[in-house]
C-alpha cells in the first residue's frame, strides 16, 4: 500500500517539476534579442507582401505598419507567458476579454491580421524555423493567388444620361471598346439615367470613357477600380 503512494506522489512530483521547470523567473537578453529581432523580420516581410499584393480601392498604410506591431507585440507577449507561470495565467485572464473593434473589410486583410499574430506566437515561443518556413510558404501562397487573379482588374463604371438613345449607345459603344459589361444598377429619374456597369477592359487602357463621355446625351462617364465586391 505505501508503494502504491510513494508511486502516486512520485508521478505526481514528476508532473510538478516538468510544468515548474519549464517556466523560468528571469530571461536572457539573447533570447529576448533573438525573438524579437525574428519577429521584426517576419513582420516587415509581411509588411513588404501586403504592400506588393494589395488590391483593393485605397492603401492604408497605419494598416500595414499595424502588422509590424502585431508581429511584435505578441511575440513579447509570448515570451512573457513562458517564462512565469502565475503571469501566464493572469495574462491568458487579461486577454480573454479584450475586444477590437475595428471593422475588417476585405477578408485578405483578416488572413494578414492572423499570420501577423500567428508569426510572433511561435517566435516567441522560441520555434524560429516554423516562424521563417512558415511565413515563407503562406507568403509565396498569397502572392500566386492574388496577384494571380489580379491580372483583369475589374471597374466600376457610372455613367449619367438622358434619354433612351443615350442608354443604347453607351451599351453598343462598350461593345465595341471593352471586353465585357454587366449592369449591376439602373436609377432612373425624369431627366436623367444613371447606369453602374461592372466592365472589364481591353489591354488595361480605361481612355475608352473617353469615347463615352463624347457620345450624345451623356452627361458625365466616372470610371471606378474596386475589388470585384458590390453591394446592391
Amino acid at each position: 500500500m505505501a508503494t502504491t503512494t510513494d508511486a502516486t506522489t512520485n508521478f505526481s512530483d514528476i508532473v510538478k517539476n516538468s510544468v515548474l521547470e519549464s517556466f523560468t523567473s528571469d530571461i536572457s537578453i539573447t533570447h529576448i534579442l533573438l525573438s524579437m529581432g525574428i519577429a521584426f523580420l517576419v513582420g516587415l516581410f509581411i509588411y513588404f507582401l501586403y504592400k506588393r499584393v494589395f488590391s483593393g480601392v485605397l492603401y492604408s498604410k497605419s494598416f500595414n505598419i499595424s502588422l509590424i506591431g502585431m508581429t511584435l507585440v505578441t511575440s513579447m507577449v509570448i515570451i512573457a507567458i513562458n517564462s512565469n507561470l502565475i503571469l501566464s495565467l493572469g495574462m491568458v485572464g487579461a486577454l480573454s476579454i479584450v475586444r477590437f473593434r475595428t471593422p475588417i473589410k476585405d477578408p485578405t486583410d483578416l488572413i494578414f491580421l492572423f499570420w501577423a499574430a500567428a508569426a510572433g506566437i511561435v517566435t516567441g515561443a522560441g520555434f524560429y524555423t516554423l516562424a521563417i518556413t512558415g511565413s515563407v510558404i503562406v507568403g509565396l501562397v498569397m502572392f500566386l493567388f492574388i496577384k494571380g487573379s489580379s491580372f483583369e482588374t475589374p471597374y466600376l463604371l457610372v455613367v449619367n444620361a438622358q434619354g433612351d438613345d443615350a442608354e443604347k449607345q453607351v451599351n453598343s459603344k462598350l461593345n465595341a471598346l471593352v471586353k465585357r459589361h454587366t449592369v449591376r444598377q439602373k436609377t432612373i429619374t425624369a431627366d436623367n439615367i444613371e447606369l453602374t456597369l461592372e466592365v472589364r477592359i481591353k489591354n488595361n487602357e480605361p481612355t475608352f470613357v473617353n469615347e463615352i463621355s463624347k457620345i450624345a446625351g451623356v452627361k458625365n462617364a466616372v470610371l471606378i477600380s474596386y475589388n470585384g465586391d458590390y453591394v446592391s
